[in-house]
């Protein structure tokens, strides 16, 4: 799928989620619950043991109409490049590394670098970023998207950290483009609960297209 289309489609669905767990099977116990709900965009972390595995497993098993599959926590351009090779069809940064950037550009790959100031926001965006991964979030809240929009009414950007299904609709109308749901979609996995999480998961894609109806 060109790389264009990926980022429509995340960001229509408004709802990545960010996978972290201890095992491959509860990895994609996590993802295949996340479709379910209706979230499109499943990141998988590479804090989780055999990343590249299951993300070439998604990618085998799953069509991209069905279930986009992104590498989470990708520190550098190695990792970048062996997510992709896996199959990863967008790769997300907790903070800017410009080769991984690089990289994303050379394989057309959608990349979203972390940023939390408006420095920041801007170099990511000079270097190429697509989407700029507003993290931690929770540090500011909602605010900080209007406040880095001030200045940048251009930068696209996606929230990851303390978004949940109360104040996703919060996020959006500050003018985030999509938000990242990690532990507060994804606690259920760890008692096996992932009933809890398609729940959850569908109040976090209604709540964005209500939030979006409003705008």
């Amino acid at each position: 799928m060109e790389k264009s289309e990926v980022l429509k489609r995340l960001t229509d669905c408004g709802v990545v989620a960010v996978v972290r767990a201890d095992s491959e099977e509860t990895a994609i116990g996590i993802a295949e619950a996340c479709i379910k709900a209706g979230i499109v965009g499943i990141e998988i972390t590479f804090t989780v043991p055999g990343a590249a595995e299951i993300i070439k497993t998604l990618t085998q098993k799953y069509s991209p109409e069905e279930m986009l599959v992104g590498a989470g926590t990708v520190l550098d351009s190695e990792t970048a490049r062996i997510a992709i090779l896996a199959g990863a069809n967008y790769v997300v940064s907790p903070c800017l590394d410009v080769p991984t950037v690089k990289t994303c550009l050379r394989y057309q790959v959608a990349c979203m670098p972390g940023a939390m100031t408006v420095k920041e926001a801007v170099e990511c965006m000079e270097a190429g970023a697509d989407i700029i991964k507003i993290f931690p979030g929770n540090l500011f809240g909602p605010k900080i998207i209007k406040a880095i929009k001030g200045p940048l009414p251009q930068a696209k950007m996606m929230p990851t950290g303390g978004v949940n299904a109360d104040n996703a609709g919060e996020w959006i109308r500050a003018g985030a483009v999509a938000v990242g749901a990690g532990s507060d979609l994804t606690a259920g996995s760890k008692t096996g609960d992932f009933d809890s999480i398609i729940a959850i998961g569908k109040k976090m894609v209604a709540a964005v297209k209500e939030a979006r109806k409003q705008m």
